[in-house]
């Protein structure tokens, strides 16, 4: 517990399947946290996990994103963000605990749900000119949601079908209790 009066530091993790708007949503909340004073920091973990190849028993390099997140995450905290706003995957609540130790602070977890016609649509848009990309990603679309479903890790969720991301963020800083 702090004594200087300011909130302690606390992380929220945005998850949800492929095309749900994760790395947009947390860009936005990090943005609507400046704009209200909140010293903060957005981490997109995909990109802490980009090392190929990935090792055979591990087949999103989590181990290494885990690693990385500790870093950064310490460095950013040490730089004086209260607020730590990730966007990335969690697939099962061991998943969540190990990150939850790499960050060092309260987590929370909030899953972005959109309906996986608009899900396709919007990765059929992301990757127009990649045939092969886009043929994994809309596999993995409705893989990951039934994962997601099942594993049950977040605390709250919040529906990004129809609405824009300004709306969403705002929505989910209000549910993860940061206003």
């Amino acid at each position: 517990m702090r004594t200087d009066g300011a909130p302690a530091a606390g992380a929220l993790l945005i998850t949800g399947t492929v095309g749900a708007g994760k790395t947009s949503v947390a860009d936005s909340v990090g943005t609507l946290l400046t704009d209200a004073g909140v010293p903060n920091a957005v981490i997109d973990m995909d990109w802490l996990s980009r090392c190929r190849p990935a090792p055979p028993d591990d087949r999103f390099n989590f181990a290494l994103l885990l690693r990385n997140l500790r870093c950064v995450a310490g460095n950013y905290l040490d730089a004086g963000a209260t607020r730590l706003v990730l966007a990335g995957v969690v697939e099962d609540a061991d998943d969540r605990a190990r990150c939850a130790e790499a960050v060092g602070v309260g987590l929370s977890v909030c899953r972005l749900r959109v309906r996986l016609p608009v899900v396709r649509q919007r990765l059929t848009r992301r990757h127009a000119d990649e045939p092969d990309a886009l043929r994994w990603h809309l596999d993995r679309s409705g893989e990951l949601d039934g994962i997601l479903e099942r594993a049950g890790v977040e605390d709250f969720t919040v529906d990004a079908t129809d609405r824009s991301v300004e709306q969403v963020a705002a929505t989910v800083i209000d549910a993860a209790g940061w206003r």
